[in-house]
């Protein structure tokens, strides 16, 4: 959106452009009387009103108002627009240490992915992000045997987040400006999953570490979490 948006947004503003001249060569008046506001080419003191298409139908129906030139524009772009979206993650988990299973009931996260164009998807886009997050954390993992064969080569054998994992999230939106395009458009497919993987084993970590235990690599598994307890509390005996 940053990049296919901004061109648009470019190419728009040559064609409004564009079409204002004619506008007003059809209004009969100085272009910098003709306003364009909601998609509208107007003259002022007057109920005149015209669309794009009834520019663009009157040059079909009478080329010389724009000297035979088609209302078009073409922007090319090439380097980087910046952006910098924030955020913040929140993640309660619950472990029975007899087990080491791990439950989620709460997660929340806040997102600024700028000027949100369909808060609906992006919505969605955080959802999957985290879950993704949430299952490279806690299932997900690839073994192989001493000859090199995958043994986790089927969603048979290869741990993935099922809806049991997760709780129904606590998502909001925010907006920083920015300055980097005229949309004010960040990025959003990242949100959800960059923080999920830190803040649910940090979590953990905080959950653990008052049994001794000080580090843990992903997935924290079941298995995993309950060997970390038993050998944090050997320790200590």
């Amino acid at each position: 959106m940053r990049l296919g948006g901004t061109l648009m947004f470019q190419a728009s503003e040559d064609v409004v452009a564009q079409a204002k001249a004619v506008s007003a060569r059809i209004l009969g008046m100085p272009e910098s009387e003709v306003s364009f506001d909601d998609g509208l080419f107007a003259a002022p003191n007057s109920n005149r009103r015209l669309t794009v298409f009834d520019v663009a139908k009157a040059m079909d129906e009478n080329p010389a108002l724009a000297a035979g030139r088609p209302l078009q524009s073409k922007k090319t772009f090439t380097g980087r627009i910046p952006a910098y979206p924030t955020g913040c993650a929140i993640c309660e988990v619950e472990i029975d240490p007899d087990t080491g299973a791990v439950s989620i009931p709460r997660y929340g996260s806040i997102d600024d992915a700028g000027q949100a164009i369909n808060p609906l998807i992006l919505h969605g886009q955080v959802h999957g992000g985290i879950v993704q997050g949430i299952g490279q954390a806690l299932v997900e993992t690839v073994q192989y045997d001493d000859h090199g064969q995958v043994l986790t080569g089927s969603f048979m054998d290869y741990g993935i987040p099922r809806a049991h994992h997760v709780p129904s999230f606590d998502i909001a939106l925010t907006e920083d400006p920015t300055k980097g395009n005229p949309l004010r458009v960040k990025g959003g497919g990242e949100a959800g999953i960059t923080p999920a993987l830190a803040v649910v084993m940090n979590a953990i970590m905080d959950a653990l570490k008052e049994l001794g235990v000080e580090h843990m690599d992903m997935p924290a598994t079941p298995a995993r979490i309950w060997s970390a307890i038993q050998q944090a509390r050997t320790a200590r005996a």
